[in-house]
Parts: structure tokens; C-alpha cells; sequence
């Protein structure tokens, strides 16, 4: 390649990164999902999202080891081709690209419903392109636009949950000796596992997805400064704040009202509303209105920047048209921004046009596409450490207890395959296979046409 072609620019600081890394893992999954989980594990909700904690921690040193001793773009995608051949690189690859579109169109669609919350007589259509269209645009300004716009929606999280901890523990030392709130709630209610181990088991798959999002981090690895120093530092400390986030706001909000008191019959009664409601704030639904519609937005966001990196890094790998492989002036592979925003359009538009029986469909595709991405980081990163050793390469950022890590996070997402069939997500199972048969066959047939 010549020197002068434009690449893409290290622009990103430390704090972008924190920020991109804990809003891609703080999102409505905290927010709402939480609600459905805590109706069948009770307080044992809390070791659940210890469990997750663990696994995406040790997954994401998996990565930071991986992206650390070589920063570049496509990241795992790019791995996967390096260490483990073409179809890996190809399959990795498209697989996170169409798991972010999808998200992407799932979240920008609901983006149209909290507008309604507010002003019900704007069109969804009309909401959605406004978002669409400035998400489109922060993605075509260089880097650092994008970098400032999602450490701000980012910081508006996590600020909402900061507040909500210390105004929680606020009522736990302030209780009246008649209030309910206590932490004796944690366990007298049915004690800690009220619906046995099986409520808490049973749940873990909704749990792990919470995490989904988080390896976000790998994807900006080619644009951060000083990524030796930056990365490392984003990785264990941004696990460790979204660890501490899931399990101190879920244990302060257990410990405020006993779980079987919370009226949590559908995912519009968030179990956060009960703190603000605490307060005495009738605005409470408007505020966290406000926090899920940022949290959306960010998510879209930082789903088609993923998308426009992943795509980039195909087309260097050759497993993409060349065409993505351009990048203007200002760092920006505006191809590919363009083509994956086209899709996230054409997905909302699927929102209107196309029976909800089948876009749930593609819903069954994202989760059996999130299950194969952890699995895939964790088998590269077998063929990394196995590369590095017949190389004699010194890791700069080992992961933790490898290869007993990756045995674990492989054997612990069998187990999630395992609760999704039990639980009524069979089709999500049996899509996996299929799904890897897809690629395999367009893989196939794109070298066909090289040869």
C-alpha cells in the first residue's frame, strides 16, 4: 500500500475508550431486562451477574491480549484470518458485522417508540430518520466526533447509575426502623435463591447477554492513542466498572424493597423506576425515558462504527470488495459507513413492511450470532497463544489462566446453548449451525469467482 493512501488516524484517548467499552455493556439490558430476571432468581440475581462478570472479563483479556500485541482494524476478524485461515477471518467477520446491523435496527426502532412516550402524534418513521440521519453523520466526521459524542451518551448512563447507588444507600443508612428497606432483604423473603438454584440457572443466558457489546473496545483498537497503555488499562478497568455497576445497583435496589414486591409484570416497569419513585419524583418514567432513549442511541451509534471497521478489515483480509477498503483525509472508510448505515435503514424499514412473525426471525439470528462471537474470540485466542509460542513472542498483556480460561468460557456458553433450548429459544439454537452454513456456502462461491 503507499504511504500516502489516508488510513485510519489514532485519535481516540483513554476516556473515549473507557466510555465506548462500558456504554456498549450498559445498556436496556440493565435498564429493563433486568426485571423479567429478578421475577425468577430473586436476589440471586446478584451472583448471576457475578458469573457474567467473570466470563465477559476473561473473554475480553482473551481479546486485550490479542489487540494489544497487534492494534489493528477488523480486529478478532482479523485474528481469525491471521491465525486460523480465511473462512475463520471470513466467518468471524460477517458474523459481527450482521449481529450490528441487526442490533442496530432493533435499537434505532425503538428510539421511534420513546419519542412516542413523549409526542405521540410524530410519525415513528419521522423520529427514526432524524436519529438515523445524525448517527449517520457522527460516523462520516473523523474519528474524534464519534469518540466525543459516545463519551457523552456513555457518561449519561453511567452518571444515571452512580446516582441511583448513592441515593440508594442514602435510604438503606437513612431507613425508618418501620421501613421495609433493609439488607436483611437480600435473604427473608424466600431466602437468597427463593426460586431454587434452577430460578437463577435458568436465567443465565438473559444475564450474559447483558454483557453483550463490551468487546466494542477491539473495534477502536486502530485508532487509540498509545494503544500499549490505553487498552490494557480501558480492559480491566472497564470489566471491573460494569461488574461493580450490575451487581451494586441490583443489590442496593434488592435491598430497598423486597423483590416479590416489585410490580414488574412487563418490561415497561423497570425495576430502577422504584428508587426514583422512592424519591417522591412523579417524573421518575420521564427520566428514565430520558436514560434508555441515550442508551439506545449509543448502542446504534457505536454499532455502525463497529460495522464500518469490521467491514474495512474484510476488505483488507480480501473477504470484502475493495471498494471498503477506502478511507478519506480525515480517517473515515466512507464506504463502508455508508453501506452498513444503508442496511440499518433497510432493517427499519423491515419494521413497517415485514409481518412481526418474521423479523423475530432475525431475533433468533442475533442471539445465536452473539453466542458464536464469544465463542470465536475465545478459539482464536487458542490459535494466538499457540502462534506466539512456536514464534517464542512474549505476550505484552497475557490473559488470565490460559488455555483453563478459554476451556471455561467455551464450556460456560455449551451451557448457555443449553438454557436457550430448555427456555424456548430452540429455533436460536438450531440457526447456529445453519447460520455458519450460509457463510460457509457464500464464502465458497465468492473465492469460486476470484478463482
Amino acid at each position: 500500500m503507499d504511504s500516502e493512501t489516508p488510513k485510519l488516524q489514532r485519535r481516540l484517548k483513554n476516556r473515549h475508550i473507557q466510555l465506548i467499552a462500558m456504554g456498549g455493556a450498559i445498556g436496556t439490558g440493565l435498564f429493563l431486562g433486568s426485571a423479567h430476571i429478578i421475577q425468577s432468581a430473586g436476589p440471586s440475581i446478584i451472583l448471576g451477574y457475578m458469573i457474567g462478570g467473570l466470563i465477559a472479563f476473561l473473554i475480553m483479556r482473551q481479546l486485550g491480549e490479542m489487540i494489544v500485541h497487534e492494534p489493528v482494524t477488523g480486529s478478532f476478524s482479523y485474528f481469525a484470518f491471521k491465525y486460523w485461515g480465511k473462512f475463520s477471518g471470513f466467518l468471524t467477520g460477517w458474523n459481527y458485522w450482521i449481529l450490528y446491523i441487526l442490533v442496530a435496527m432493533t435499537e434505532l426502532t425503538a428510539i421511534g417508540k420513546y419519542i412516542n412516550y413523549w409526542w405521540p402524534e410524530i410519525p415513528a418513521w419521522a423520529s427514526v430518520l432524524f436519529f438515523f440521519v445524525l448517527v449517520t453523520v457522527m460516523n462520516l466526521a473523523n474519528v474524534k466526533i464519534y469518540g466525543e459524542s459516545e463519551f457523552w451518551l456513555s457518561l449519561i448512563k453511567v452518571l444515571a447509575i452512580v446516582m441511583m447507588i448513592l441515593f440508594g444507600v442514602y435510604l438503606l443508612f437513612t431507613a425508618d426502623v418501620n421501613s421495609s428497606a433493609s439488607i436483611s432483604n437480600l435473604w427473608a423473603h424466600g431466602g437468597f435463591f427463593p426460586n431454587g438454584f434452577e430460578g437463577l440457572f435458568y436465567m443465565l443466558a438473559f444475564m450474559m447477554f447483558a454483557f453483550g457489546g463490551i468487546e466494542l473496545i477491539s473495534m477502536a483498537a486502530a485508532e487509540t492513542e498509545n494503544p500499549d497503555h490505553n487498552i490494557p488499562k480501558a480492559v480491566n478497568q472497564t470489566v471491573i466498572r460494569v461488574f461493580l455497576f450490575y451487581i451494586c445497583s441490583l443489590a442496593i435496589l434488592l435491598s430497598l424493597v423486597p423483590w416479590n414486591q416489585l410490580n414488574l409484570g412487563d418490561l415497561e416497569h423497570s425495576p430502577f423506576v422504584m428508587i426514583f419513585n422512592l424519591m417522591g419524583i412523579d417524573w421518575a418514567a420521564h427520566l428514565l425515558n430520558f436514560i434508555i432513549l441515550t442508551a439506545s442511541l449509543s448502542v446504534c451509534n457505536s454499532g455502525m462504527y463497529a460495522n464500518s471497521r469490521m467491514l474495512l478489515g474484510l476488505a483488507e483480509q480480501g473477504n470484502a470488495p475493495k471498494l471498503f477498503k477506502q478511507v478519506n483525509s480525515k480517517g473515515i472508510p466512507v464506504p463502508a459507513v455508508l453501506f452498513s448505515a444503508l442496511l440499518i435503514f433497510g432493517c427499519v424499514l423491515l419494521n413497517y413492511f415485514v409481518p412481526e412473525k418474521a423479523l423475530s426471525y432475525l431475533i433468533y439470528i442475533v442471539v445465536a450470532a452473539a453466542v458464536l462471537n464469544w465463542v470465536m474470540i475465545s478459539l482464536i485466542h487458542l490459535k494466538f497463544r499457540q502462534a506466539m509460542r512456536k514464534q517464542g513472542i512474549q505476550s505484552k498483556f497475557p490473559a488470565l489462566f490460559a488455555p483453563f480460561t478459554n476451556y471455561l468460557v467455551l464450556a460456560f456458553m455449551a451451557v448457555i446453548l443449553y438454557v436457550m433450548w430448555m427456555q424456548g429459544f430452540m429455533l436460536s439454537v438450531l440457526m447456529l449451525p445453519v447460520w455458519i452454513g450460509i457463510l460457509f456456502i457464500l464464502f465458497k462461491l465468492l473465492n469460486q469467482q476470484k478463482a
